[in-house]
C-alpha cells in the first residue's frame, strides 16, 4: 500500500513518514502543494494524508484533484481547525476522513487502516484483460498470466494511464524507490519481459513504443506498431 503525506510542519512530516514506514507502508512525502501535485501526477496512491493549510495552497483542493483522478483513493484531511463547519466542508469536498490536530498516532493509524479496508477494489478490467495490483495477478480470458515484479508494475502503471504517453523518466519516478540509482534501460528490460511473457504467448499487444516520447498502453487497439 502506498501513501502520500502532505504536511508542511517538517517534524510532523518526518514523524508520519517514519511511523507509517515502520508499519510496512510505502510512503512519499511533500511539504507543499506544488510538490504534492507532482507526486499525484506521476504515482497512484491508496491513500493521501494531507494537511488543510499549506504554504502555497490547501488540502481541500488537493482532495478534489485526487478524487477526480481516482475516486478509489482515500483522502484524509489533517487540520488544526476544530469547528464543526470546517469538518463538514472537508467531508463535502470529497475527503473520506477528517482528523483534528493534535492527534494520537495510534488512532491515526487505526483510521488509515479502516479507510484502506473499505477503499474498494483496485482491479483494472479492460475487456478480457484483468489486472489486480493488490494480488499482483493478471488474468486474460480467465487464464492467469505469470508476470511479477517490476514488469507487472510497469504494465499496471501504463494501464492506469492508458490515455497517456508515459516517458521512461515518469515510469522510473513512479515505480522505482530510488530512480536516480538506475538507468532508463531497466524500463526497456521490463517492457521486453511483458512482450515475451504475456503479449507473444497470447498473441496480443499491450504496449506501444512512441519513439522519443515513451510508451502507451494500447490494448485492445490492434492497429498500433509496437
Amino acid at each position: 500500500m502506498r501513501i502520500l503525506i502532505i504536511e508542511d510542519e517538517i517534524t510532523l512530516n518526518r514523524t508520519l513518514q517514519e511511523g507509517l514506514t515502520d508499519f510496512g507502508y510505502q510512503v512519499d512525502a511533500a511539504e507543499n502543494y506544488k510538490d504534492a501535485e507532482y507526486f499525484i501526477d506521476i504515482r497512484n496512491y491508496d491513500l493521501v494524508l494531507t494537511d488543510w493549510m499549506l504554504p502555497d495552497g490547501d488540502g481541500i483542493e488537493l482532495c478534489k484533484i485526487v478524487k477526480n483522478r481516482s475516486s478509489r483513493t482515500a483522502v484524509v484531511i489533517l487540520s488544526a481547525r476544530d469547528d464543526k463547519d470546517s469538518e463538514i466542508e472537508a467531508l463535502k469536498s470529497g475527503a473520506d476522513d477528517y482528523i483534528k490536530k493534535p492527534f494520537d498516532f495510534d488512532i491515526l493509524l487505526a483510521r488509515i487502516e479502516a479507510r484502506l479496508r473499505f477503499g474498494g477494489t483496485n482491479v483494472i478490467e479492460i475487456e478480457d484483460l484483468s489486472i489486480n495490483p493488490d494480488e499482483e495477478k493478471i488474468e486474460y480470458n480467465g487464464e492467469e498470466i505469470e508476470l511479477k515484479g517490476k514488469p507487472f508494475e510497469v504494465l499496471t502503471h501504463l494501464a492506469r494511464h492508458r490515455d497517456q504517453i508515459v516517458s521512461k523518466e515518469q515510469l522510473l519516478d513512479a515505480i522505482w524507490e530510488e530512480p536516480e540509482l538506475v538507468t532508463p534501460n531497466v524500463i526497456e528490460v521490463a517492457i521486453n519481459q511483458i512482450r515475451q511473457k504475456m503479449d507473444k504467448p497470447l498473441n496480443i499487444s499491450t504496449i506501444e513504443t512512441i519513439r522519443r516520447r515513451g510508451y502507451r498502453f494500447c490494448y485492445p487497439d490492434t492497429d498500433e506498431e509496437a
